[in-house]
């Protein structure tokens, strides 16, 4: 019996038939077996030799599939080359694991060598892998996942074609890139944090983001406080109820206006100081303070505000 599939919204560009021009019917199926695109409410076979994308192999397990397939890894902004290059292993063995002869082994030796050297033709090339290996470095010690490293590449590579590296350092521009894609994924990091792991200041870092976030376009909303809540009391070791009220101290803070212009690092610690002391787990100032990287006189000021907007007297 042929395979035959519903073709899906996915399937359905303009350039493919969408209806029927028989019966004007939407129910299209496609057979990929004889490659037809026929009308499952007439009959109509409306498309035939359609080209089958797939492999030309079949496997039946995951096993097989693995064994059958010839595809490497996927292409990655995160190296300079997109990953579409050669490695030579380091280990001196052949395919079996035996050793290799020495004569062999010196020229493994030579050809590592030159794939190393040709795997950047120019200057603009080194920059480009040293700036992409700063921001792996980066991502790993945030704890950083795939997706954010391949926002910062790609951020980083607009910034490079757009010739926006000039006159800046590249580890400022590449710090940057990291910064705003923490921020464009929904996994934001203070300035503190992305600038200890960073060979360069914090401000700039900062002049540096708000320069490319501007020439880019790239339309950063203000960070939400409560993206930093569950980091701050895990780091604390508070439980989830604090968690929950610290929320809704944000919450209900922010719809008085008290947020605008704040840091929204100092406003959440102010906000799980306060919950702290609500729910009985009481945390000291200079505590919450150095889990979220603000003084003590900053905390102290967004708690007093955020505990008159809320009517309790502390």
């Amino acid at each position: 019996m042929s395979h035959v599939e519903t073709l899906d919204e996915s399937q359905k560009t303009p350039d493919n038939i969408q209806d029927c021009p028989e019966c004007e019917s939407d129910n299209l199926v496609k057979d990929s077996d004889r490659g037809e695109l026929i009308c499952e409410d007439c009959g109509l076979v409306v498309e035939e030799e359609q080209i089958d994308p797939g492999p030309e192999w079949r496997a039946f397990n995951h096993q097989e599939r693995q064994e059958k397939s010839r595809v490497g890894a996927p292409t990655t902004q995160t190296m300079h080359d997109k990953g579409l290059t050669t490695t030579i292993d380091w280990k001196d063995k052949d395919a079996y694991g035996r050793s290799i002869s020495s004569k062999k082994r010196s020229q493994m030796h030579r050809l590592r060598k030159w794939q190393e050297r040709i795997r950047t033709k120019d200057a603009g090339e080194r920059n480009l892998q040293f700036a992409l290996s700063e921001i792996d470095r980066m991502a790993s010690a945030l704890g950083m996942p795939r997706p954010v490293r391949e926002v910062a590449s790609v951020i980083y590579r607009r910034a490079l074609k757009e010739d926006l590296i000039r006159g800046h350092s590249i580890e400022g521009v590449a710090t940057s890139a990291l910064y705003a894609a923490c921020r464009k994924e929904g996994i934001p990091r203070s300035l503190e944090e992305i600038s200890e792991v960073s060979r360069v200041e914090r401000e700039e870092i900062g002049r540096t983001y708000r320069y490319i976030s501007q020439e880019l376009g790239l339309e950063m909303r203000p960070i939400d406080p409560k993206k930093y809540v569950p980091r701050f009391c895990s780091e604390l070791e508070l439980s989830e109820e604090v968690q929950t009220k610290a929320n809704e101290i944000i919450e209900k803070t922010a719809e008085e206006g008290l947020l605008s212009g704040k840091s929204p690092t100092g406003y959440a610690a102010a906000a799980i100081y306060a919950a702290s002391l609500l729910c009985n787990e009481k945390k000291t100032q200079r505590e919450v303070a150095d889990v979220a990287q603000v003084t003590e006189v900053t905390l102290r000021n967004r708690y007093q505000e955020q505990i008159e907007a809320m009517g309790i007297h502390g």
